[in-house]
């Protein structure tokens, strides 16, 4: 690790060498600008486009469907400080992935971190894993557009919908790195524009004023329906640790500032500003919904049957409500299969500039973009949709399981990856006030985010409903362990440890 990464270029830092760039005059001459424009990804987005990307990962179906859920486990108080405790880890992984981000702004940048920093078993792991979570969910979010779909068109089948979803997606990430930021900035913009919605006419009926509702229906008093029969908690706090653990999944997403780091202008610039966006905007987004969720609706009422957003709504008088999130909830499955193909394209891509993939994989067409990895990732998300199908009960299973578990498995990472980057640059004789962005009160924050993220998998060995996880994710990430070593460190191909 060296003390001149903030002095590099971007088109040094973007080209991911077996060793962070060692000073401004390595790759200074023309013929290796030349080659680094041509071997790179364009840097075309900018950090409006890092927000909604990082937004439209997090803000889904998970919030729109499932929120009413958790309420239901955890109880209103419950359910708020466990997503109030998920953003607080939000907010200490996305603090390590800042300083990591402009160190390395590189697409695909997670297994960056982990093979710099820690050690290139441990990136080739990262990736795969977070390659393989967003293949499952690209088939899980066909399948369920080509559902909601089916209220407007019943005669239509399924399968129709999916493939209609697929071509667009494709479509979008296939035309330039700017159309997919634009294209993912609209389709988050309509889901905040939901969120915002039903924070202020839910929060203005809390205290009484809805003037669109049936003036003979009954309203809760502002925050009556958290004392509940049960009292706070009424399953206790086992129901409260299940859904911190729903919250810390539902956040999953944020990360891909990370991986759109490598196509983003400026990422010094960019990154910092758009994590510090991203967490607070979060925050208040999800903190605002479920509070409002749960001051409107009796917690025993809520459930997986109606969206509550429709349910909230429908009871403050909003014409067409389910209507209108069932358009709002596929627009979301939408942004989340586009920001699922971008992953997984880039992670494919930045593996074969690591030489751990196919070298076909890197090839970038005259837009700059990864054709062979983006078809290679579009299969995987079809053969996903594939087994959801054919074999909802085997196959399928453990692929929804491995992505599960491989959500906090990255963020673990990530943890670990700046930990061992600072103390690295420490060592190093670097001064961290030339670092453009730097995580605060270290090492307290990545050895706090990292604790947390392992408390988490702890409690997933001792929830029925989810433990399959760690029986299906641990031995998933032991096989690319021995797949790593016994195929790439035998060839003594891939990155040294830094």
């Amino acid at each position: 690790m060296t003390t001149s990464l903030p002095a590099e270029s971007p088109s040094a830092q973007a080209r991911a060498t077996d060793h962070p760039p060692q000073g401004p005059s390595q790759g200074a001459s023309q013929g290796a600008s030349q080659d680094a424009a041509q071997s790179s990804l364009r840097r075309s987005m900018t950090s409006r486009h890092l927000v909604m990307i990082a937004m439209g990962g997090v803000i889904g179906s998970g919030l729109f469907l499932s929120s009413g859920y958790t309420i239901s486990q955890a109880g209103p108080l419950g359910a708020v400080l466990a997503y109030l405790v998920g953003a607080f880890v939000v907010y200490l992984v996305m603090t390590c992935l800042g300083e990591l981000a402009c160190a390395y702004p590189v697409s695909g940048a997670f297994h960056i971190y982990a093979s710099r920093s820690i050690n290139p078993a441990t990136g080739f792991t990262t990736a795969w894993l977070y390659w393989l979570t967003w293949a499952v969910a690209l088939g899980s979010e066909f399948t369920a557009c080509g559902l909601l779909m089916q209220r407007w068109f019943p005669s239509v089948s399924v399968w129709v919908w999916c493939v209609v979803c697929a071509a667009v997606v494709f479509t979008v990430n296939a035309i330039s790195a700017r159309v997919f930021g634009e294209t993912e900035y609209w389709f988050s913009l309509i889901k905040v524009a939901a969120v915002v919605a039903l924070i202020v006419l839910g929060g203005a009926a809390i205290f009484g004023f809805h003037p669109l509702s049936d003036q003979h229906a009954a309203f809760p008093h502002l925050f009556e329906n958290f004392d509940t029969p049960g009292g706070l908690f009424p399953h206790g706090l086992s129901g409260v640790m299940v859904t911190v653990l729903a919250a810390f999944y539902a956040f999953s997403g944020s990360e891909l500032i990370g991986v759109a780091a490598g196509e983003t202008d400026d990422p010094s610039r960019a990154v910092p500003k758009a994590l510090r966006v991203t967490v607070i905007r979060l925050l208040v987004f999800f903190a605002g919904a479920i509070t409002v969720i749960a001051a409107m609706i009796p917690y025993d009422k809520v459930g997986l049957d109606e969206s509550p957003f429709v349910t909230v709504f429908t009871t403050i008088g909003i014409p067409y409500a389910p209507d209108v999130m069932n358009f709002v909830i596929i627009t979301a499955l939408l942004s989340a299969g586009n920001s699922g193909l971008y992953s997984c394209a880039r992670m494919l891509f930045s593996l074969a500039e690591e030489g751990q993939a196919p070298q076909l994989l890197r090839r970038l067409n005259s837009r700059q973009i990864p054709m062979a990895a983006l078809v290679v990732s579009m299969l995987g998300g079809l053969a996903s949709l594939l087994s959801s199908v054919v074999a909802a009960q085997t196959v399928y299973l453990v692929l929804v399981s491995i992505a599960g578990f491989a959500a906090v498995a990255v963020w673990m990472s990530i943890a670990a990856s700046q930990f061992f980057h600072r103390r690295a640059f420490l060592r190093a004789g670097g001064d961290v006030k030339t670092l453009p962005y730097r995580t605060p009160l270290y090492p307290v924050v990545p050895v706090l985010a990292f604790l947390l993220c392992l408390v988490s998998l702890v409690g997933v060995a001792l929830d029925p409903a989810q433990v399959a996880a760690l029986y299906f994710g641990v031995p998933f990430v032991a096989a690319c362990y021995l797949y790593y070593y016994l195929r790439h460190r035998r060839r003594g191909s891939g990155t040294t440890a830094s």
